[in-house]
């Protein structure tokens, strides 16, 4: 699995005409998953953004993290980040979890970052979404489970 963790000032998804998710301050979270991934990926994904320290610090450090700042999660599924670009100039997706097993694991990720205590907004799975964030920072990490040493 794979996150793209954006620090943000405020972050909304909408589908249509409909915002689905919403939040004032914390991490918009672009989630990818790869055939083959399980649940334990989807919970070393979810322990390291509810543990991530990216917040500065009253030195200016990056020293806290979501919870000391009292931030919320926005979660958009996002299975493009499997797109394969290496031969030709068309991504191809076929590293990407089929739609079943992708939405499980994504809303297993969800649940888990809940279970540490934080409020988690998301986008809707499979849909066309719009996400509008303000990237503070800017700040932006790429976790992946796959390489976890």
């Amino acid at each position: 699995m794979r996150a793209v963790v954006q620090r943000s000032g405020r972050a909304k998804v909408t589908v249509g005409n409909r915002t689905t998710g919403s939040i004032d301050h914390g991490y918009v979270v672009l989630l990818g998953v790869r055939d083959g991934d399980s649940e334990t990926d989807a919970h070393y994904l979810a322990e390291k953004v509810a543990h991530l320290r990216v917040f500065e610090d009253d030195s200016g450090k990056m020293n806290l993290d979501l919870e000391a700042v009292g931030g919320a999660v926005l979660s958009v599924s996002q299975f493009t980040l499997y797109g394969d670009v290496r031969k030709g100039r068309r991504p191809n997706y076929m590293q990407a979890a089929a739609p079943e097993a992708a939405r499980r694991l994504y809303e297993v990720f969800n649940d888990a970052l809940r279970s540490y205590g934080f409020d988690v907004e998301t986008g809707e799975f499979g849909a066309m979404m719009k996400v509008e964030l303000v990237n503070d920072g800017p700040v932006t990490i790429l976790i992946d489970s796959e390489r976890k040493i």
